[in-house]
């Protein structure tokens, strides 16, 4: 039996069922595909569902405001996805709603890689081009033998092509759903279940004694620490004060409350020292105390945020204030949103 045979039998006892593997709308692909990026099924399943409820129509994703698209992203992080998808929903209704029907030009997509290309193109037209993402690396690396680091241009051109020679040609969207969940099931990253693998014959990486050395991947660059002291304005009336994150970098369009950058923690003289150099300080009378003695720790891919939210009664409102309820509002980031559900609970 090939090896592609063996897999869609595997698929067809274990595969889960997924409402995207329901359609062949090429929308509803795309959403689920582009949420499912860096994001595990059980968590992305109701992103999916809210946005398809939202908004049942590329029409409906493209007319929406950014904010509100990543207000219902919250909390699935790398918010760029949120924002190349709200483009990509524009230049599909430019070219009057429907979907590119080929990988290629499915590549034109704003935010559309070459796995998302080919993961729509062989799901929704039934394209013969394989998807070759995290768990298909894992996959390949480990019943080839393949020590090519998979974040290297040579490592992608081999797994590339060893996939296209692989890939069942009149089922290309079976085996590519077949591929991607063997991956996520039975040759998990840790302790994968190699006693009931239909390849544990052929496994080079079983036999070798390999399994937690494949696939290789090359270290990232050193991460970077961050210690942000958030000020979180109180006014007399319960007023507070977010800003806007510039549309580049981490948790861009995200708002979040002001900071003050350190080296490290800050005692309350210092604290308060810095805080009336900020441009945006009106000479306020405060009563300033610090939310958590330890920082939160939050990890992004390059950077750890080390954040203390420092609690800032001022004696009068402010300029452009927000309300605690219109605040909950916003397209938040991560680390706001659980401080202020933590903090401010009793207005959820």
């Amino acid at each position: 039996m090939s090896f592609h045979q063996l897999l869609i039998k595997w698929y067809e006892i274990h595969k889960r069922d997924l409402p995207w593997r329901a359609t062949q709308d090429p929308y509803r692909i795309w959403l689920s595909e582009v949420i499912l990026q860096q994001t595990r099924v059980n968590q992305g399943l109701p992103y999916y569902e809210n946005f398809v409820n939202t908004y049942p129509t590329v029409y409906q994703l493209a007319a929406a405001p950014q904010e509100n698209v990543l207000k219902l992203w919250q909390g699935l992080g790398y918010y760029s996805r949120a924002r190349n998808l709200h483009m990509a929903a524009q230049q599909v209704v430019d070219m009057g709603g429907l979907f590119p029907d080929s990988y290629k030009e499915l590549l034109k997509l704003k935010g559309v890689g070459d796995y998302t290309a080919a993961a729509i193109a062989s799901f929704a037209y039934k394209e013969v081009v394989p998807v070759v993402d995290g768990n298909v690396y894992r996959v390949l690396s480990r019943i080839y033998g393949i020590s090519t680091p998979i974040n290297e241009s040579a490592g992608i051109k081999e797994f590339k092509k060893l996939a296209s020679q692989l890939i069942d040609h009149n089922q290309p969207d079976v085996y590519n759903q077949a591929i991607m969940e063997f991956g996520a099931l039975q040759c998990l990253p840790r302790n994968p279940d190699c006693a009931t693998c239909p390849f544990s014959d052929d496994c080079i990486a079983l036999s070798d004694n390999r399994i937690d050395e494949l696939p290789v991947k090359i270290k990232k660059a050193k991460v970077k620490n961050l210690h942000h002291h958030y000020i979180v304005l109180q006014t007399p009336q319960d007023n507070t004060m977010l800003q806007e994150r510039p549309q580049s970098g981490i948790w861009a369009g995200l708002f979040e409350f002001p900071f003050i950058e350190s080296d490290g923690a800050l005692l309350s003289v210092e604290f308060r020292d810095k805080l009336q150099q900020q441009e945006w300080w009106s000479g306020f009378r405060f009563r300033e105390s610090v939310y958590n003695q330890d920082p939160i720790i939050h990890k992004l891919s390059h950077r750890k945020i080390h954040a203390y939210f420092w609690i800032v009664e001022i004696d009068q409102e402010i300029e452009n204030g927000t309300t605690i309820q219109q605040a909950f509002q916003k397209p938040l980031h991560i680390l706001m949103h659980r401080f202020m559900s933590s903090f401010w609970n009793s207005y959820l």
